[in-house]
């Protein structure tokens, strides 16, 4: 499992190959893809990690563990492939980037190009079997993600973490915020995102690419 992690990551994460959880959280993975369905394709366990480089990374977005329909997930966090409906917690992602960013919402839930830039779209939990919500929690992945955010927290600085919801806020309990640009609301799923006006308003996304300019670093184009 670990060949399939990009080479720089693998470079960041090598005392984790050594542990025993990751070691059973392998034989698990394997022992799924083998005996049903999961997702997102194997290939796609770490697209995250692929498309968003441990140099180039400067925002990072929680989710907490993939899509679990069919062709829906494919390795990004609150992600789905082109020609795939927009689910309705990235559809008031997009909502309030448009208020925020004047952004023109797309036709497409598809966030590869949001990764390419420097997000990483990191769910806590990186698999899931078919039609079966959280069926991989508790395995692994949690562990493995929270050594990425350690990772991420401890070798580089001026990254802007976005915690949405509480189960992200808790993950992201140790980053450092003396060194990183941390911003929490609730998640944007319909459940809790017309709550106390706890998701739409707070302007997120001009808040991270203003920092990102206080650091002399490219904004993202959302």
């Amino acid at each position: 499992m670990k060949n399939l992690i990009p080479k720089d990551w693998q470079k960041n994460l090598k005392a984790e190959f050594t542990k025993d959880y990751f070691h059973k959280l392998e034989v698990f993975i394997e022992n799924q893809y083998t005996s049903t369905t999961v997702y997102p394709k194997k290939e796609e366990l770490f697209y995250a990690l692929k498309l968003c480089s441990f140099q180039n990374t400067k925002v990072v977005i929680l989710g907490q563990d993939p899509y679990h329909n069919t062709n829906q997930a494919h390795g990004l966090a609150f992600s789905v492939k082109d020609g795939v409906k927009i689910p309705p917690s990235l559809r008031n992602i997009y909502k309030e980037l448009h208020a925020d960013c004047d952004f023109e919402i797309p036709k497409t839930g598809n966030l590869t190009k949001w990764a390419e830039q420097g997000v990483l779209l990191l769910n806590a939990v990186l698999s899931v079997e078919a039609h079966k919500p959280n069926s991989h929690k508790n395995k692994g992945w949690e562990q493995f993600t929270d050594a990425i955010i350690a990772e991420i927290s401890t070798k580089k600085e001026n990254v802007v973490f976005l915690l949405w919801g509480n189960y992200a806020k808790k993950k992201g309990e140790n980053i450092d915020r003396k060194k990183h640009f941390v911003l929490e609301t609730c998640h944007p799923s319909p459940l809790s995102a017309y709550k106390n006006d706890c998701w739409f308003g707070k302007k997120q996304f001009s808040k991270t690419n203003a920092y990102l300019e206080t650091k002399n670093k490219v904004v993202i184009q959302w």
